[in-house]
């Protein structure tokens, strides 16, 4: 009656349920006979008992048939929403092609629980490729693989602040920032401290207390786009020399930077082991391959493996040896120069109809990397959630920047360019200003 067996599935042999039950079959019979009896099973001579159909059950007295529940349809991914690169440019064939071959050939090993941590091969080659992409300096062994950035920053958070007594859970975070890794932190019992971010990048000199853990995105900022000098790196990591707090710096999306080569990632200038640098596939190919990893300081690698062990939070086997084909046989980084133009003109297209349709009221991000662009209200008087909501209603997903902030809240929006077509830009920059003018009934 609830749908949970359909119409026309088959039952189980009486013989096999009288086994599976440990009950004598004539009971089974019974209750087989009884269920034929009020319409609830069919079966033919010889042959299967079945569900009987909808239809022939609602003709038993008294039976109230409930309808089966539809399974929720997928959202849909609207334009402009942040954070998700273009889906439609993922290299399905190439990548079905090498998880099917992995998923045929994995070695009785590979399928055992030898490797919760991750295939030392997988991270020795993304060891590899951020050595030479992202500057990063470490040794195979400190790569451990994850479902999700989330998860890592979850993690760590919680094995920094566990033992922490009142008032030594302080963890500063960049202000405006990542809105999943705010909640994060405090899920994991953090004090947070805002501390703001300028053209030049996380300021320490406003931050207050003594930090015990500090969220930033040095490489590209989300969401400003910003990125940090090497002044306030060297103040940044001065600060956690002295204090012993654990930086994570989140690398989320800097293999696409449209202005020159990607600048070094801050865990190679750390002398100290005092930064987790923090990847993810989410942003570079899609968020449903859930492979991300931390590059974690040998004083916390011990605590990090045993954690990882006890929360389970090991990648599939078929994932991590699929991907370590992709990566040695080049079609990554393939995927990132194939995708860093293209990503560069959507950027150039949206920003530049942003500013030709809305130049009076906004002011727009650098737009020198990532798939999202920050556009700031002039006038920070306006509602940007309201804007936001009117333009849901439009067919379009911005973030409003207000949500980002701790603290006192800069108005905006939050636009991602990844799935947004050069001579898309034009149309929803029209669409954005027409917003603007119907809500703040401002000329523009």
């Amino acid at each position: 009656m609830s749908g949970a067996l359909a119409p026309q599935a088959r039952l189980p042999s009486t013989r096999q349920l009288a086994l599976s039950l440990g009950l004598a079959r004539s009971t089974i019979v019974s209750a087989y006979d009884r269920l034929k009896a009020e319409g609830f099973v069919t079966s033919t001579a010889g042959g299967a008992s079945r569900v009987a159909s909808i239809a022939a059950a609602m003709g038993a007295p008294g039976v109230i048939v409930a309808p089966r529940k539809a399974s929720p349809l997928p959202v849909p991914l609207l334009p402009l929403t942040p954070g998700v690169p273009d889906l439609a440019s993922f290299p399905s064939a190439i990548w079905g092609r090498l998880l099917a071959t992995r998923a045929r050939r994995l070695s009785a090993a590979d399928l055992g629980y030898g490797a919760p941590l991750g295939l030392p091969a997988l991270a020795e080659a993304i060891l590899s490729h951020i050595a030479v992409s992202r500057g990063v300096l470490a040794e195979p062994d400190q790569v451990i693989l994850f479902p999700s950035t989330r998860a890592a920053i979850g993690l760590l958070a919680r094995l920094v602040l566990h033992d922490a007594g009142p008032g030594q859970r302080t963890a500063w975070m960049e202000e405006p920032g990542y809105l999943s890794a705010r909640q994060i932190l405090l899920d994991a019992g953090a004090a947070l401290v805002p501390v703001p971010v300028d053209d030049a990048g996380m300021d320490v000199d406003q931050a207050s207390g003594t930090p015990r853990l500090i969220y930033v995105t040095p490489s590209h900022q989300y969401p400003t786009g910003m990125t940090m000098t090497l002044a306030r790196r060297l103040a940044l990591l001065s600060v956690a020399q002295k204090t012993g707090a654990l930086i994570l710096e989140d690398d989320y999306d800097s293999e696409f930077q449209f202005d020159g080569r990607p600048i070094a990632a801050l865990q190679g200038i750390d002398q100290a082991g005092h930064v987790a640098y923090l990847g993810t596939l989410s942003k570079v190919l899609a968020p449903g391959m859930r492979l991300a990893y931390a590059v974690v300081p040998r004083r916390l690698l011990g605590a990090v493996q045993q954690a990882v062990r006890m929360r389970g939070l090991s990648v599939p086997i078929h994932i991590q040896a699929a991907f370590l084909d992709f990566l040695r046989e080049g079609h990554f980084r393939a995927h990132i120069r194939r995708m860093t133009p293209i990503y560069a003109g959507r950027m150039a297209a949206f920003r530049a109809a942003v500013q030709t349709a809305c130049g009076a009221a906004v002011a727009t991000g650098p737009g020198s990397g990532g798939l999202q662009l920050a556009v700031w209200f002039k006038d920070q008087s306006r509602d940007d959630r309201a804007l936001t909501q009117a333009l849901r209603a439009q067919g379009y997903g911005p973030q409003p920047l207000s949500s980002m902030h701790l603290a006192a809240s800069r108005a905006g929006l939050l636009c991602g360019i990844a799935g947004l077509a050069e001579d898309q830009a034009e149309a929803a920059a029209r669409v954005i200003a027409a917003a603007i003018t119907a809500i703040y009934e401002l000329r523009i």
